[in-house]
């Protein structure tokens, strides 16, 4: 077996990786500065605020902006690891170390018989288009543990289903991992860490579940879909407003609320595709947990009333864990992902005054990432149907000696 190839392949990506992560930290430690607004300042003042507080015991409840499951403290709480660096550098440092480790785990997949390495490019070509708001929010450490998940996939559906579970307590959306797993292990560990980690909490920390109530009462934020017709609606009289609201800008005002509401029934009807998926599904291959995972937070992603720009690391993760796979169905979906994620920068930082005001400028940067957003849940979910739906079967790979199985049993067991 020629390993030239194997040995090399790696170095040009590596050096994209180490270029690209060097400019990334010299703009969060301000050497340069990025255009638009301050995207560190949650580091500094919102994060380390919830610190001072996490730090003797319990949570920030009198603070609406908390509006994370319990095990969020854990990552509010890392830069302590590191005390002889201040609070935001130990942040950052910490986010760069998550960084790299999602690399190293798609460069140990991307390496082995049958995978490919365009998992890899899409994580190291993805992150720096969020420009420095990716190491500006612990996002970048939920999506390591949910790279870390995926990617033990089939192999181990107990550590699949602990990482899931605790991802779940970090901050709920790597529960949506669970949705192609075909393992009963899988849910019943994901089930269990999550308990147990839940109940953990409440017993040491009062408030641990307070963040329910304050996410409950969010509004509609300016940057989701649901957020374009009031963008469009102000230029033909609607009289809201835009204010800063339980942590995000959001619109306050008359017919938000159903705008809201509008933006819940999206999300109820997402669930109910997936819910049918998943009972129509009848061919589950090493791609396909991954893909449905990919599928599941595009479309709750989409239907939310918030779409901050953060939002796209997980999308950037699990599109690399999906395109690891040769015979994985997402790469137009992947492709579409990173074309938002760049025009999220575009509209975050970058255009923010343009969307808070929402003239033709903002509007168009949102009509565009959005749209990107969308077409990439579409083309997503209608890959995963036909892939293991209505598809013709697919000729099974030839065996390679250590290489997972390409067609997966449905054992529950």
């Amino acid at each position: 077996m020629d390993r030239t190839g194997v040995t090399r392949a790696p170095a040009p990506l590596l050096g994209v990786w180490g270029v690209t992560r060097l400019v990334l930290l010299l703009f969060v430690f301000k050497v340069f500065l990025f255009p638009g607004a301050d995207v560190t300042s949650d580091v500094s003042v919102i994060y380390q605020g919830w610190y001072e507080v996490l730090r003797h015991g319990t949570f920030p409840l009198d603070d609406v902006t908390w509006q994370y499951p319990p095990a969020a403290a854990l990552a509010i709480l890392s830069p302590g690891l590191l005390p002889f660096l201040d609070y935001p550098t130990a942040f950052f440092v910490l986010a760069f170390l998550a960084d790299l480790v999602v690399l190293s785990l798609l460069l140990h997949t991307g390496l082995r018989p049958g995978r490919t390495l365009r998992g890899a490019w899409v994580w190291v070509l993805g992150v720096p288009l969020l420009g420095p708001t990716v190491y500006s929010r612990y996002d970048l450490m939920v999506t390591a543990v949910a790279v870390a998940a995926l990617l033990a996939g089939a192999r181990h559906p107990r550590i699949m289903g602990a990482l899931a579970g605790f991802g779940a307590m970090v901050k709920v959306w790597p529960a949506l991992l669970l949705v192609g797993a075909v393992r009963r292990r899988a849910w019943a560990w994901a089930a269990l860490t999550a308990g147990a980690v839940g109940a953990l909490f409440a017993v040491a920390m009062p408030g641990a579940f307070a963040f329910l109530t304050f996410q409950r009462d969010r509004g509609t934020e300016v940057e989701s879909l649901g957020a374009l017709v009031l963008h469009i609606a102000r230029h033909f009289g609607w009289h809201g407003e835009v204010l800063l609201n339980y942590g995000s800008i959001e619109f306050l005002g008359p017919h938000v609320k159903a705008v809201s509401t509008a933006a819940l029934l999206l999300t109820a009807l997402a669930f109910g595709w997936l819910l049918l998926w998943r009972l129509s599904a009848a061919r589950f291959r090493s791609h396909t947990l991954a893909d449905a995972a990919f599928t599941a937070v595009l479309m709750f992603t989409v239907t939310s009333r918030v779409i901050s720009p953060q939002y796209l690391v997980w999308l950037v993760g699990l599109a690399a864990v999906c395109l690891c796979f040769r015979a994985g169905r997402m790469t137009v979906p992947a492709v579409l992902v990173l074309l938002a994620a760049f025009v999220t920068v575009l509209e975050f930082p970058v255009g923010f005054a343009h969307v808070v005001v929402s003239d033709w400028y903002g509007i168009a940067l949102l009509l565009l990432r959005n749209g990107l957003l969308v077409a990439a849940t579409v083309t997503a979910a209608r890959a995963l149907w036909r892939s293991t739906v209505t598809g013709a079967p697919s000729a099974p790979l030839p065996a390679q000696p250590g290489a997972v199985p390409e067609r997966l049993t449905q054992s529950p067991s």
